[in-house]
């Protein structure tokens, strides 16, 4: 028998700094003034107020701990941290190309950084701050009723916080071609931690087409806590392709909440590319319409002492669905990793075809991974699959390497990469699949 713990049960002690600081900066909130918005955030911070930190008797935390990110008296970023000038920022594009960019400082928009070039009629690509209080009315449909906070009790704290982040709205049959590129980059403060709460809204209307590519990076030294949501909505026979890269420094804790809504007969793509952070958890959760298909996949590489975390929940709500998940992770060192995987087909859901998949490449004695595939079933005309392994570098394929004249730390990254070639493979766009490719490239070259 297997015994679950509530999701109400956490430690309330560390949340109390987040609600001093959530009562004197309320009032000075974007949009304070819609009385919408006030509701919105006095309910994610009487949730939060409730839920607390989870402890190991939250199921859904039971193998990450949240220890080392409540020991640190964090501060809420402010916006002028904002008036700093980057040389160079990441980006998928060839050299030379420009296109549609958004850049986040410390969860402020960059309006300076940031260009709406390349796109068409009937896109609105701008700053959450700059939208509640110049159109609201983009964003009221679907704000805070995507990423609910319930019991998610991070989506709750970054719904109380909510003040800034993206806002892209394409509209009906619009197709944008560049990819739209989001930057978040971690400042920090050398005078105290830093906090950030940014909220992206994504919202594909029916039978539009766009690709959407997020950067987070971390370019101060100081510890930063990044507590990101993303709400997504995909409308019927809509496509939207959404990958991340999230690369951010050695004292960067990174949580990140995704909620998605595919509509009928709608494509959503989501791929999560993890090599930084100190602590890191990338939460996807997707809800399914009748005839609509997802691919929620990605790679994740960790070394030295840190910790990630991959968890998905696919939900089959209609018939027809087709759900498909590629997971790989090398995990060196100390490091740790957390695979938890879910697909849920409701009753009704019919002729539902998921398929889960991760695998593990263990690089030392002393790496670790916890596993956790789930298929919870309540239709029977249905084919779902999942499976989860974890091993070393085979010897023979090291040792034909080296026999050949490759030195060793070479050979064992020709291995590391062609293992995680094939998550690579789940990216279709060649210019976003290569340039994925080389951040790979670049963290096994820092080895």
């Amino acid at each position: 028998m297997t015994v679950t713990h509530s999701p109400r049960t956490g430690d309330l002690a560390p949340t109390k700094p987040y609600l001093e600081q959530y009562d004197r900066l309320k009032a000075d909130l974007p949009g304070a003034a819609l009385s919408w918005l006030r509701d919105l955030r006095e309910q994610g911070r009487n949730r939060f107020a409730e839920l607390g930190f989870p402890t190991p008797k939250v199921e859904a935390w039971k193998y990450t701990s949240l220890r080392p990110l409540e020991k640190v008296a964090f501060q809420p970023a402010k916006p002028a941290a904002a008036g700093a000038h980057f040389d160079v920022l990441p980006t998928v594009r060839a050299a030379g190309e420009t296109g549609p960019r958004l850049v986040f400082v410390d969860g402020y928009f960059r309006a300076d950084l940031s260009s709406a070039a390349g796109l068409p009629a009937g896109v609105h690509l701008g700053g959450l701050a700059e939208t509640l209080t110049k159109n609201p009315e983009l964003v009221g449909e679907h704000l805070g009723r995507i990423a609910m906070s319930d019991e998610q009790r991070f989506v709750a704290l970054n719904t109380a916080f909510l003040a800034d982040g993206a806002v892209l709205r394409v509209g009906r049959g619009v197709e944008v071609v560049p990819p739209i590129e989001l930057v978040f980059v971690s400042l920090g403060s050398d005078d105290a931690p830093t906090a950030f709460h940014p909220r992206t809204l994504l919202v594909a209307e029916p039978q539009s087409k766009a690709t959407v590519v997020e950067h987070h990076i971390g370019l101060g030294t100081g510890a930063t806590f990044a507590n990101h949501v993303a709400e997504v909505f995909v409308g019927e026979g809509a496509t939207l392709r959404h990958y991340k890269v999230q690369r951010e420094g050695g004292e960067a804790f990174h949580l990140s909440n995704t909620a998605v809504r595919v509509g009928k007969d709608a494509h959503y793509d989501n791929f999560i590319l993890t090599t930084g952070a100190r602590l890191a958890r990338n939460e996807v959760r997707t809800t399914l319409g009748q005839g609509a298909t997802c691919h929620v996949s990605g790679a994740y590489m960790v070394r030295g002492q840190q910790h990630c975390d991959t968890t998905t929940v696919i939900e089959h709500c209609e018939p027809h669905g087709t759900s498909r998940e590629v997971y790989k992770g090398a995990i060196d060192d100390h490091a740790r990793a957390v695979f938890q995987g879910k697909i849920v087909v409701h009753p009704g859901a019919q002729k539902t075809d998921g398929h889960q998949l991760n695998r593990a490449l263990l690089l030392s004695d002393t790496a670790e991974i916890d596993a956790k595939p789930e298929l919870e079933i309540y239709a029977d005309d249905v084919k779902c699959s999942h499976g989860a392994t974890a091993g070393e570098l085979a010897d023979e394929a090291l040792f034909y390497l080296r026999a050949r004249g490759i030195p060793k730390e070479e050979a064992r990254g020709l291995l590391i990469g062609a293992f995680l070639a094939e998550a690579m493979d789940e990216i279709p766009e060649e210019p976003i699949r290569e340039a994925f490719q080389g951040f790979v490239a670049g963290w096994l070259a820092a080895r």
